[in-house]
């Protein structure tokens, strides 16, 4: 395969102009095991009442500027090793959708070496599968649930920034003290807080998230991405009032009151970790 060829998008076959990341993008960007390097504390939440509630991208296919169609979902090490944390740390995981249909992921990134992750995706593979309509999670009550998780992936850019459920639901965790933690594509959830609003009640918010410096160069430049992005997430992100404090990729991760962020894929465990000590501390009896 001449580096032309391995720097070109792969065809995703089950859509008419749609692609996967290219070969070589996918040698710098996945590996078959993680970071994982055990769970942060040795501390268990006992009870049977607070949950995680999971807002996972029902879409695949993010359309993109040149026409193309970027085949993607939920990344699976920034789903599934957080919650790998929060779930050994004793709470609950439920998973919901804004359509109620299956949650996306980006399988192409899963890695299939890593027991933390496989672990993790067997206990909530029925749930991605199954999720609940958001709609009606948010109607019949959020208060069992100590923590809004939403994974990254460019999937999430899909959907989840104007949706009027998850801005219900992300205003009940604000008004209620409850954590909000989110990852690397992730925070465009976060825009769906000032759906319909005059403000984003997240302005003046300080979070780390994937940088559009890459999303906007290299990640053409080597076929990761197949054209450019229809939108910008961190130069949306500002517009509303959340400042991005990071430029670049480093595994990076940061909290500001109850918002807890990660930059990429390279900070899901530290994230996970971090998560699961928040979640203890504030709900551990």
């Amino acid at each position: 395969m001449t580096q032309n060829q391995d720097r070109k998008p792969t065809a995703d076959q089950a859509e008419d102009n749609a692609f996967f990341p290219s070969p070589y993008s996918l040698s710098q960007y996945t590996a078959s095991r993680t970071d994982f390097d055990g769970l942060g504390t040795d501390r268990k939440y006992t009870g049977a009442r607070w949950k995680v509630l999971v807002v996972a991208t029902d879409e695949r296919y993010m359309l993109m500027d040149n026409g193309t169609f970027f085949s993607t979902g939920n990344h699976p090490v920034e789903t599934l090793l957080p919650l790998h944390h929060m779930a050994e740390a004793g709470y609950g995981i439920d998973v919901a959708t804004v359509s109620g249909g299956p949650g996306k992921f980006e399988w192409w990134a899963f890695p299939h070496d890593d027991g933390a992750v496989n672990a993790t995706w067997q206990n909530t593979a029925e749930s991605f599968k199954a999720p609940q309509k958001l709609a009606d999670v948010v109607s019949s009550g959020l208060g069992d649930y100590a923590a809004i998780f939403i994974p990254g992936g460019h999937g999430a850019m899909n959907g989840l920034p104007t949706s009027p459920e998850l801005r219900d639901a992300l205003e009940f965790f604000l008004d209620n003290d409850r954590l909000v933690i989110t990852l690397c594509h992730g925070p465009a959830g976060l825009l769906a807080a000032g759906v319909d609003r005059d403000a984003n009640p997240f302005a003046g918010y300080k979070i780390v998230a994937f940088p559009d410096a890459l999303d906007f160069g290299p990640n053409v430049e080597i076929g990761y991405l197949p054209g450019k992005m229809p939108w910008a997430l961190g130069e949306a992100l500002q517009q509303a009032g959340i400042e991005v404090t990071n430029s670049d990729m480093s595994g990076a991760t940061t909290r500001d009151r109850n918002l807890l962020t990660g930059d990429s894929p390279l900070a899901a465990n530290q994230l996970g970790k971090e998560s699961a000590a928040a979640l203890l501390e504030a709900f551990g009896d």
